[in-house]
């Protein structure tokens, strides 16, 4: 039969399989992803539940007083613990070490029970416990039957106590002579900078003729300018004490500072202070070496430095006697620099009025108000320390000895060296460095008092030394970490007195920023030595 033409057949029903195929496959996708989106619904519901009873139980636990109520099982594994640690001593030390192993094993059993329950915040049940506590028990019993009784612990305790408490004593004096030590050591980066500065001191000419004519200014010695006393060998330190004094004063070109530093500094110090800009205040630098006047047979203190006792005492050993405090054997108390506050009418026989500063101040008041302080014909304004007990004389001085019970009064109130105004007229008259010179020799021993310039200057300036505002001297940041903001931001002269000083690493971060601010931060040294 023959096949019609293309143009004479009949068209042929289209078959819809393939779209059925299209659209059961589009419906099983969509379920699969229905499926898993409910899916993982369900299983964060579930976690969240878990989550909200395990903080349920753990805000319903106080493990603390799980621990301490006499009818837990925490308790009586705490109780069995402790019982058999002391006995895994005793084992040790009558070479049972078997039995110790097995003690330290089945404390070890009692820790993790212990640490479990904590983290699950649940109690500890009767069968978690029971193995555990019969199993101690048993070696407990053990050890008793091996005679270690009640009285060989309490004296084997009594011995390990003792052994700590020496063992910690001793860390206590290692852990203060380490912190001394390290506020005694300079500074890598201040070696750095005063090496830098004394180079340019030996190699510029200039300098050392601008400094010839510093010191023959007649400003340097005229009274109605404000005149302000440092005697330091830290470069940085004292330049942020002027620096701190020349931003907050009214006007800065009625300011004169004479400093004072030792030879080997005096080269970097000038360096310094000639290169700086000080907004029209002169700097004067003096060297103590140049000071012929202060010799052996003028200051007894000279002699007194120079003695082999005294060299010994503060150089030798700090483990030699335990009973002296480390801070007590601080050398700078060897340093001339250290006394010759008590001979500032020698060194300015010209002025009249003085303020005395130490190189560890901050400034942030205007000074030159103390000029005009009233003192009443004191010689010494300085600011009282006895707000507490602790600052009165008899914390200071050995009134045992009959010189001092017989002159003065233990409970007389101490006062801060660091911010002193001095009448230098009245310091003459009174002839202090004299008073000072006959308590000095007094106390050749060191029987009188053992710490530093300040114990002297309360003989020395007693019933002449006339009390000021609080503000205007505030001490303690360079130990006490809390002191009042307020007192601090009211402070005309902040004080950082103490080991952490705030150029060191030890320094107490929150003051130091207060220090910090007055640095010259734009002079090449510091970005090189002190930055770097």
């Amino acid at each position: 039969m023959r096949r019609r033409a293309a143009e004479y057949r009949r068209p042929v029903r289209r078959r819809y399989s393939q779209w059925i195929w299209v659209l059961l496959g589009m419906f099983l996708i969509a379920g699969l992803v229905l499926f898993v989106f409910h899916h993982n619904q369900h299983e964060d519901r579930v976690e969240e539940r878990k989550s909200r009873a395990d903080l349920v139980n753990h805000e319903g636990l106080n493990f603390t007083k799980e621990i301490l109520s006499p009818s837990s099982f925490s308790r009586q594994l705490s109780e069995q613990m402790t019982l058999a640690k002391a006995y895994v001593i005793i084992a040790k030390e009558h070479n049972n070490l078997y039995l110790a192993w097995e003690l330290s094993k089945r404390i070890r059993s009692c820790q993790l029970l212990l640490s479990k329950a904590a983290m699950r915040g649940e109690p500890i049940t009767a069968e978690e416990a029971e193995p555990v506590i019969s199993s101690l028990s048993y070696l407990i019993f053990k050890a008793q039957g091996s005679h270690y009784d009640i009285a060989t612990t309490i004296m084997t305790m009594k011995s390990h106590i003792q052994a700590l408490e020496e063992r910690a004593n001793a860390a206590t004096v290692q852990s203060t002579v380490f912190g001394q030590l390290v506020a005694e050591a300079l500074p890598k980066s201040l070696h750095c900078l005063k090496l830098k500065l004394t180079v340019d001191w030996l190699s510029k000419l200039p300098l050392q003729a601008l400094a010839e004519e510093n010191m023959n200014s007649p400003r340097v010695v005229d009274n109605n300018l404000y005149h302000f006393c440092i005697f330091s060998d830290n470069v940085l330190a004292t330049s942020v004490v002027v620096n701190s004094t020349i931003s907050n004063a009214d006007h800065s070109k009625q300011l004169v500072f004479h400093i004072v530093t030792n030879g080997v500094s005096f080269g970097a110090m000038q360096a310094w202070f000639l290169t700086n800009d000080f907004r029209g205040a002169t700097v004067e630098v003096q060297n103590i070496e140049e000071f012929s006047w202060l010799n052996v047979s003028y200051a007894p203190v000279v002699k007194q430095l120079l003695d082999k006792d005294s060299r010994a005492f503060y150089f030798g050993g700090y483990y030699e006697d335990v009973s002296v405090e480390p801070k007590l054997r601080n050398s700078k108390y060897l340093f001339l620099l250290n006394h010759l506050r008590f001979y500032i009418p020698e060194i300015y026989p010209q002025l009249e009025k003085i303020v005395f500063l130490d190189d560890d101040v901050v400034v942030q008041k205007d000074l030159t108000q103390l000029f005009s302080l009233d003192l009443h014909g004191n010689v010494n304004g300085a600011v009282e320390t006895c707000l507490e007990s602790f600052h009165r004389y008899y914390k200071y001085l050995n009134f045992s000895n009959p010189i001092i019970s017989s002159k003065f009064d233990p409970q007389a109130c101490g006062w801060a060296f660091g911010m002193n105004v001095f009448d230098l007229i009245a310091w003459r008259k009174a002839n202090i460095t004299a008073r000072y010179h006959f308590w000095q020799e007094q106390n050749a021993d060191r029987t009188l008092w053992k710490l530093g310039t300040l114990p002297p200057a309360l003989l020395a300036f007693y019933g002449l030394t006339e009390p000021l505002d609080r503000r205007w001297h505030v001490l303690g940041l360079g130990y006490d970490m809390n002191i009042d903001d307020r007192l601090i931001e009211s402070a005309a002269v902040i004080h950082f007195n103490g080991n952490m000083k705030p150029w060191l690493r030890l320094g107490i971060g929150r003051y130091k920023p207060l220090w910090k601010r007055y640095i010259n931060e734009s002079h090449p040294y510091y970005a090189d030595c002190v930055t770097s």
